[in-house]
């Protein structure tokens, strides 16, 4: 390179793969079956914004539902009234929709819910509560979020700002990247 000098004979391009130190090259090993099993669990976490205590309590949940437990623990993150909100395109993100839902901006079946693990079932119409709707936020919202696609198992009416819940997603319908049958392995420990 141009204006630099090279003494040592060794240049800022020639690098290491690996971190400096003497435990550099230790860093590099392939992650244990349990350390796969802890990471994708701890995505799904954070994907869905849930506490350790509450994704126990879903995964409780899951175990006595009928069916295969993974697809089960997937249906109820889903079936979650913030998931519901970001899905219906009202919320930039599950974290913006979690605060909408705590700010009393929705209502289920005509109740005002505040809670945003309010788990939804089918038939139930979620609608943005009278007059928020006109709120400049909530249209740059709408409009930023139009061309997001909305899942099969909901059915949106962008101008009433409702959607109904039509039955519960099943694994096809969640596009999340991840084994859930890893999480079920962990917690069968």
């Amino acid at each position: 390179m141009k204006g630099e000098r090279c003494y040592t004979g060794k240049c800022a391009l020639d690098r290491r793969a690996y971190a400096p130190g003497q435990h550099g090259q230790a860093r590099n090993k392939k992650a244990s079956e349990y350390g796969k099993q802890l990471r994708t669990k701890q995505f799904a976490k954070r994907y869905y914004g849930v506490l350790e205590g509450q994704f126990r309590h879903y995964f409780a949940l899951a175990e006595k539902m009928a069916g295969p437990t993974g697809e089960n623990l997937l249906t109820l993150l889903e079936s979650r009234l913030d998931n519901v909100i970001y899905r219906m395109g009202l919320a930039s993100s599950r974290a913006e929709a979690r605060q909408l839902v705590g700010h009393k901006h929705f209502a289920v079946n005509g109740r005002t819910v505040n809670i945003p693990s309010f788990l939804v079932k089918p038939g139930m119409v979620i609608t943005m509560r009278e007059g928020r709707s006109a709120l400049e936020k909530f249209k740059a919202i709408i409009e930023a979020n139009g061309s997001r696609p909305v899942p099969q198992w909901l059915e949106v009416n962008k101008e009433k700002t409702e959607a109904k819940v039509v039955a519960l997603a099943k694994r096809e319908d969640i596009d999340l990247p991840i084994e859930e049958t890893l999480i079920v392995e962990l917690y069968s420990r």
